[in-house]
């Protein structure tokens, strides 16, 4: 079969790779008709995730049809449409138990790597590096699903790839990212980046009882994707003073609630300290900077949370320890825990109350895939997000 595997630093590409099969009683096959890049799939590119190894198969954001399904499976069969979500959790250990599923105890097949980089090992993931077990993931024609009773979700007639796709990944993320602010009737939210997950989020903070939403970015296509679809108010970070505006839009008290959806690849508007951090990045000396988080720390209200979904990789320093002590924040991130949230947000789609669609803006095929990595990570002819379909 077709895959779009790594191969180093900035190089990916279409491989001929052995088919997906069935390896474990808990497996089904789905035959991939639509899959998506991720924001962190450009981390991989870019050479900042660890533990890749060259012709790992890329991709977490997948869906499709079911065409074989392991002696254990009893909720899909052949033929059904199914999203495939990005963590992999086997539904009964510790964190299971306790519905978080990305810390799952079981599913990731390399911990002792984890354990070395993180104190302890995560959730296997799809496309995502061995310090996530090393799974093939779904940029491919067809996808082995490991533990796929647990969180696989079937697709109703009538509803198009387009318009659930997301589930996989990016809708649950926003969600869960809103969610974990505790937003609160009338709270003013920031949300740093207006990638795909912080689209998603302005809408889930407004359905989640947000009185103002505010986005700040610097890439015109997406601030203006933000202010028509998702009602925000936004600010160009490379034309103002982000702290003085946000305190201006609050009369000097700062947004309750803040999120980072940027992570590990924030810039910080063409400063020196930019400069230097690109190349500390550059020669590997430091895979995070933090300059989002350091501006969200220093914007919050007193008593505030922050939220970050935002993908951070390795080490960071330069956090300002002192202001998020003495102003008393609540900090809460993670992976998503994503059977927690998939049927509800399904639900949602079909009841029309969110469309997530709408931050499609390029559809290529498979052998279109490797250049497309480039002009979503370059913010060429404004994309923001990309869909592949492997089937067309």
């Amino acid at each position: 079969m077709k895959a779009l595997c790594w191969h180093g630093q900035g190089h990916v590409r279409i491989d001929q790779v052995p088919d997906a099969k069935i390896e474990e009683p808990r497996d089904i096959v789905v035959r991939i008709t639509s899959t998506a890049i991720c924001g962190s799939d450009l981390h991989i590119l870019d050479g900042l995730v660890p533990a890749m190894e060259r012709g790992d198969i890329l991709g977490h954001e997948p869906m499709g049809e079911v065409v074989d399904v392991g002696r254990d499976i009893r909720d899909v069969k052949k033929g059904d449409r199914v999203v495939v979500p990005f963590t992999i959790s086997c539904g009964s250990c510790f964190f299971c138990n306790r519905q978080l599923y990305s810390l799952c105890d079981t599913t990731n097949r390399e911990p002792e790597k984890a354990r070395l980089a993180m104190g302890q090992a995560p959730a296997g993931l799809l496309g995502y590096s061995h310090l996530t077990g090393g799974y093939p993931g779904g940029q491919a024609e067809y996808l082995r699903v490991p533990y796929a009773d647990v969180g696989v979700v079937k697709v109703p007639d009538g509803l198009p790839d387009e318009k659930v796709l997301f589930l996989s990944d990016i809708l649950p993320t926003a969600y869960m990212a809103a969610e974990n602010c505790g937003i609160e009737p009338g709270d003013v939210v920031a949300i740093w980046g207006c990638g795909p997950v912080g689209q998603l989020a302005i809408r889930c903070a407004w359905m989640l009882g947000a009185g103002r939403v505010v986005a700040i970015d610097a890439v015109p296509e997406r601030l203006r994707m933000a202010e028509a679809h998702g009602r925000a108010e936004v600010i160009n970070f490379r034309e103002q003073d982000v702290y003085a505006r946000l305190m201006e839009m609050t009369k000097g008290r700062g947004p309750d609630r803040c999120m980072d959806a940027v992570g590990a690849e924030a810039h910080a508007a063409g400063t020196l300290r930019s400069a230097l951090e690109s190349a500390e990045q550059a020669v590997g000396l430091a895979f995070d900077r933090p300059y989002v988080l350091q501006e969200a720390i220093r914007c919050c209200r007193k008593g505030g949370t922050l939220s970050i979904p935002g993908v951070y990789i390795g080490q960071s320093d330069k956090i300002p320890m002192g202001a998020l002590m003495n102003k008393g924040l609540t900090i809460k991130t993670g992976q998503t825990h994503m059977p927690r949230y998939m049927k509800m947000l399904l639900g949602k789609i079909e009841a029309g109350e969110i469309d997530p669609s709408y931050i499609i803006t390029h559809r290529v095929k498979l052998d279109e895939a490797p250049e497309a990595y480039k002009t979503f990570r370059d913010k060429k002819d404004g994309c923001i997000k990309v869909v592949i379909t492997p089937g067309s």
